[in-house]
């Protein structure tokens, strides 16, 4: 429905900002005090307790200035804080209650009280529930933080917040805008999309912010579309049937009988539950001493002898052989001779 309140705004003109946030003062705070004490607690682990215990004097103070109240308890592990009479900013005690996890999830000091000014957010984001497997989840944290910290460095001055990594946290501080641009990537990169992908994309919108041209324009076509390539290198299935050689038939496949058909049919089905159990312990049984003997055949092989070379061996053989039986010869014809000669000298004495 069209406003029908028409009225002359002189104070709207073009160069007021509608989306600053004021800071708000004790005079703005028409109520008074609050009725009722609003408190936070957050437990810290327990490497923390050394430097909560240095650095709680400062944060102590810098509370004060917004009228909220801090206890730091070492024996429980505990860290609480509480409005009391002199808070005038209803949204102080929110704050504090950030400052209070951010210190439990490892931020400095100095850097954690950074939340109390106006327009700085905070946010922690758990990624340990992101992925199942531990390995593949350390080596995805290890890609929010690059090589010697070159991607986080990068996606820090991209979308002006302070990242820190810690454990199965990632806390995040900043404006909403770098918040969400943050948690985006993190979310993505923990389910394998590297932030290289994005700090590109963050790069091009940068570049093109700065051209009032392409201020009310879609900027779709400056991004780049990564597109996931995650095929199969086995491009063939293992098993081509040609369906070109079957004849069409209108009617279905036979149905698939089922395991209890299977067993009907063998006659398993109707015998009782002991003997049909022995039958089973008996054929996997089988199969094992199957396997076992497959198993001692594989293992025969690598102690069997290797084949000689009988046929030089036998050539040998011929060979001494053949000199053995030219010896005997020799000899017969020698003795002969022998024989011969001794015949004639008797004759030739006579």
């Amino acid at each position: 429905m069209p406003s029908t309140h028409k009225q002359d705004k002189p104070w709207d003109t073009g160069d007021v900002d509608k989306w600053k946030v004021d800071p708000f003062k004790p005079e703005d705070n028409v109520g008074g005090t609050f009725a009722e004490v609003s408190s936070y607690a957050v437990l810290f682990p327990k490497y923390r307790e050394t430097y909560l215990k240095a650095a709680w004097p400062p944060i102590t103070r810098a509370l004060e200035k917004h009228g909220i109240a801090c206890t730091l308890d070492l024996v429980e592990g505990c860290m609480t804080v509480k409005t009391t009479r002199k808070t005038y900013d209803p949204a102080a005690i929110l704050n504090a209650r950030d400052l209070i996890k951010l210190l439990a999830r490892s931020v400095p000091a100095p850097q954690a009280m950074k939340i109390l000014e106006d327009g700085t957010e905070c946010d922690v984001v758990k990624i340990r529930g992101l992925v199942r497997n531990k390995e593949r989840f350390v080596k995805r944290r290890q890609r929010i933080l690059g090589p010697n910290g070159s991607t986080l460095k990068a996606l820090e001055l991209l979308t002006g917040t302070y990242i820190l990594v810690q454990g199965n946290t990632v806390s995040v501080m900043g404006p909403f805008r770098g918040l969400k641009e943050v948690r985006r990537v993190i979310i993505d990169c923990m389910d394998n999309v590297h932030p290289i992908y994005h700090i590109k994309e963050l790069m091009i919108r940068r570049e093109l912010a700065k051209d009032p041209e392409l201020a009310n324009e879609n900027w779709d076509r400056f991004l780049p579309h990564f597109k996931k390539r995650n095929q199969s290198k086995r491009h063939k299935p293992f098993k081509v049937t040609d369906k070109s050689k079957k004849t069409y038939t209108p009617f279905p496949p036979p149905q698939e009988e089922s395991k209890v058909d299977l067993q009907i049919e063998s006659g398993e089905y109707f015998l009782a539950k002991g003997a049909r159990e022995r039958a089973v312990r008996e054929k996997r049984e089988e199969g094992m001493r199957e396997k076992q003997a497959e198993r001692e055949k594989r293992r025969e092989k690598e102690f069997a002898p290797p084949k000689e070379d009988v046929v030089k061996k036998e050539k040998k053989r011929k060979r001494k052989e053949d000199h053995g039986a030219d010896g005997g010869e020799r000899k017969e014809k020698k003795e002969r001779k022998k024989m011969k000669t001794g015949d004639g000298a008797g004759a030739g004495d006579e």
